[in-house]
């Protein structure tokens, strides 16, 4: 196994097991608001401490860019690990379990390792760039439907960019009719990770941050998937805009949204 990969499993195993603890007494979480619907418990806090704990371990000198504590910058710039320790916290906060652990590592720019932790479900989805994704210890593979037809489609509402709901609705209207059905489930890491699996046949999503993203991406890729933003292009890590599928379905699904984009999601 890749070194990174096992110190990144570790990390985030352990970070798994503080949510889950934490998940048995609600009641006793606090919770405090960051932003316009944007939400962070003591537990995300106290997860991101442990993965950074796990990493230092092994790592004290690379870089660290956590969602709670931004960045945590080591001597080694070379290599950046982008983590969410808590992805779908507010699902966590009112006890929905669907949740999920990302821990992604970048070496030079590229994404090189991947985890992604359900600790409900005890599913460990992973990918080390050119090496195949895995869940536990079964290959992931894309769907391999070539039209829009009978998929499933996930999606995430822009409940922290309100101002693109209009555009996004008139992308789900056209979306929507030609589809089988599609979800919103509440954390775009597992939709990313369903994406790889086969569970979801694609995924858009607007305004998300590069520690939902960049663990899911390498993981789809590696499965076969292709990974765009809205444009077909390959910004989603900076504009946080994220089409995900098989190729075929990435592709029928950025030419629906082409034509419906305004000018901030063009970028």
């Amino acid at each position: 196994m890749h070194p990174m990969l096992t110190i990144a499993t570790r990390a985030a195993r352990a970070a798994g097991q503080t949510i889950m603890r934490a998940y048995t007494e609600l009641d006793k979480v606090e919770v405090d608001s960051k932003g316009l619907n944007d939400f962070v418990t003591s537990v995300d806090k106290e997860a991101e401490a442990t993965i950074t704990y796990q990493i230092r371990k092994s790592y004290p000198d690379h870089t660290i860019v956590g969602e709670e504590d931004g960045e945590n910058r080591g001597s080694n710039k070379d290599y950046v690990w982008i983590v969410d320790p808590l992805d779908g916290t507010n699902n966590f906060v009112r006890g929905i379990p669907h949740f999920a652990v990302s821990i992604a590592v970048q070496y030079k720019g590229k994404i090189e390792v991947a985890v992604i932790y359900d600790p409900v479900r005890e599913e460990l989805f992973s990918a080390v760039r050119g090496q195949g994704a895995k869940v536990n210890d079964f290959r992931l593979r894309v769907t391999g439907v070539n039209e829009l037809a009978h998929t499933m489609i996930g999606t995430g509402f822009p409940f922290k960019s309100r101002q693109h709901t209009e555009t996004y609705m008139n992308i789900l209207g056209e979306v929507f009719p030609v589809c089988a059905d599609i979800r919103r489930a509440g954390s775009a890491a597992l939709d990313l990770a369903y994406v790889a699996a086969g569970r979801l046949d694609g995924f858009f999503e607007i305004g998300l941050k590069p520690w939902d993203i960049a663990a899911g991406d390498l993981i789809c890729r590696e499965a076969g998937g292709t990974v765009t933003d809205f444009t077909g292009n390959h910004n989603y890590l900076t504009s946080g805009n994220v089409v995900a599928g098989s190729p075929k379905v990435t592709s029928e699904l950025v030419k629906i949204m082409r034509p419906l984009l305004n000018d901030g999601l063009k970028r």
